[in-house]
């Protein structure tokens, strides 16, 4: 059976989506796409991320926006592949999260998935964080149920690490027992940093950050935040990890020159995925990165340095591009729902039990 899985994340910069086969012969991707976001509409959603005025119609104008950009994603996918429509079971439509405090029983995903079934004639499941939220868990991460059923190895623990705007890690126990939890900042503050002092969206392969020296002191002020020893489960986002968090650390340090603290904000990324890793994975041989990060070769290097004899690798070397691990995690969820199985998993999540995910909207 073919589905969709569309991923927009913290990092604001676009969706990507991944057309996939779910079988008894196992999981078969058949392309991906990527459609990038104009500059108006990340500013949109990254306005979205604070309270303000007129939110109730702000949001909405940017959910259908959003949607377009998904249903032209979908378009990419389907002719590239030379498939119809109408061969594809349903669309897994993660959403754009604007706001997640799941220790208030809510988390928000920017979407119109009633448009993108109109727009696409493909069914959408989406909202698929809120029911594992209502029974009491933290709707966040969900991709380590499906980095089991596909990264798995029986007798060997792995450690997969997302690294988008937010980082998390999947630790595939030896056991068959998983571990998981948002592990703090990814790209975001990194993002944030470059494009307020080189007007860059993120900052290529690293390049910038090579060019200045970790500020210790700041460093260690930065890993300083309450959130890094919470116990799991436990998520996070840019309700935490934003721009007004980072100028109030940096309040003490006024002549940090940019490249240096650009510096830094790669290694507190690093540093508090190492810390994870070592705390809950040290057991495995290897790290596996997805995600936009595993595109940075500084923050690969720094995270290769803060966990001596393991390796780290990008997920490429299980078969899977980095870019696609997420759309493809969302396809998952979708065709989970289909079958009426659960997609989270309570020892990650924190919920209840486990769940069905997501809400059907027909085309």
């Amino acid at each position: 059976m073919l589905y969709i899985g569309l991923m927009s994340g913290t990092s604001l910069d676009g969706v990507d989506g991944a057309l996939v086969d779910f079988s008894d012969e196992g999981t078969r991707s058949l392309g991906d796409a990527y459609i990038p976001f104009p500059a108006s509409l990340r500013d949109d959603l990254m306005a979205l991320q604070s309270a303000g005025q007129n939110e109730i119609e702000r949001e909405a104008l940017a959910a259908n926006q959003l949607v377009r950009h998904y249903a032209d994603c979908v378009a990419m996918l389907l002719g590239n592949a030379g498939i119809v429509a109408d061969a594809v079971a349903a669309i897994g439509a993660h959403g754009q999260t604007i706001r997640h405090r799941p220790e208030l029983g809510f988390t928000r995903q920017l979407n119109n998935p009633a448009l993108l079934a109109e727009l696409t004639g493909i069914d959408v499941i989406a909202d698929l964080r809120s029911r594992d939220v209502a029974a009491g868990g933290q709707g966040a991460p969900l991709v380590p149920a499906f980095h089991q059923a596909i990264f798995n190895l029986p007798g060997h623990t792995r450690v997969l690490a997302n690294i988008g705007g937010i980082s998390n890690i999947s630790v595939l126990h030896a056991d068959g027992t998983v571990t998981g939890y948002d592990t703090g900042p990814g790209n975001a503050l990194m993002d944030g940093w470059v494009l307020r002092h080189l007007g860059q969206p993120y900052d290529a392969n690293g390049a910038w950050a090579a060019t200045g020296q970790v500020i210790p002191a700041l460093l260690a002020d930065l890993l300083d935040d309450p959130y890094f020893d919470l116990p799991a489960p436990k998520s996070t986002g840019r309700d935490l990890f934003h721009a007004d968090w980072l100028s109030a650390k940096l309040a003490n340090y006024p002549t940090a020159l940019p490249a240096d603290v650009q510096a830094t904000l790669t290694q507190l990324t690093a540093a508090s995925l190492a810390r994870a890793i070592a705390r809950d994975g040290a057991q495995a041989e290897t790290v596996y990165v997805c995600g936009g990060g595993a595109q940075n070769a500084s923050l690969m290097a720094a995270l290769a340095r803060q966990l001596p004899g393991m390796a780290v690798e990008s997920t490429q070397a299980l078969g899977v591009a980095p870019s696609q691990v997420e759309a493809l995690a969302f396809a998952w969820l979708a065709w989970r729902f289909t079958q009426r199985k659960p997609g989270n998993l309570p020892a990650v999540t924190g919920a209840r039990g486990l769940r069905v995910l997501g809400a059907l909207y027909p085309r």
